[in-house]
């Protein structure tokens, strides 16, 4: 991925003070042209630099108040075919592959403790994994952030 500009930067940085600023908008404040901010967006957008929408839903609102992580133990030959499983479980949000003790971090949300005992059987379920740890998350401390890099300033391409 190229990496980012200047213009990029303050781009992005009014866009996470303001999400719902129009282009005109955008343009006024940053005191470019439409055309120019439309065409910086776009590019942004083919370089996938935004996150889909989907991250700025509460799953709270949607009936599931608890989150948990769960660290998946599983057979590494199998990895391929336990994510793809994983991904079948409508209440797992996110999932990341590790390194050290577990190989994969589920992020999950559940409606009640025994809602997600049954979302972690569904997990333990699956073929190739060994063992789940499951922490529940008791408050986000640091919500999903950019702004801090983003006030860094672009970093050079290594």
């Amino acid at each position: 991925m190229q990496p980012l500009d200047l213009t990029d930067t303050r781009l992005l940085q009014a866009l996470a003070k303001d999400p719902r600023r129009t282009v005109v908008a955008l343009a006024q404040k940053l005191g470019l042209s439409r055309n120019t901010v439309q065409a910086r967006m776009a590019q942004l957008e083919k370089k996938g630099v935004f996150l889909s929408f989907e991250r700025r839903i509460s799953t709270a609102s949607l009936g599931y108040p608890l989150t948990a992580f769960i660290h998946v133990h599983v057979q590494q030959q199998k990895l391929a075919a336990i994510t793809h499983s994983i991904a079948a479980v409508p209440e797992v949000i996110e999932a990341f592959g590790l390194t050290g003790q577990a190989d994969i971090l589920v992020r999950v949300v559940a409606v009640d403790a025994e809602d997600l005992f049954r979302i972690n059987g569904k997990i333990l379920s699956c073929d190739g994994v060994e063992r789940c740890d499951t922490s529940l998350a008791m408050g986000e401390l640091i919500p999903f952030r950019v702004e801090p890099l983003l006030d860094r300033g672009p970093r050079p391409a290594s």
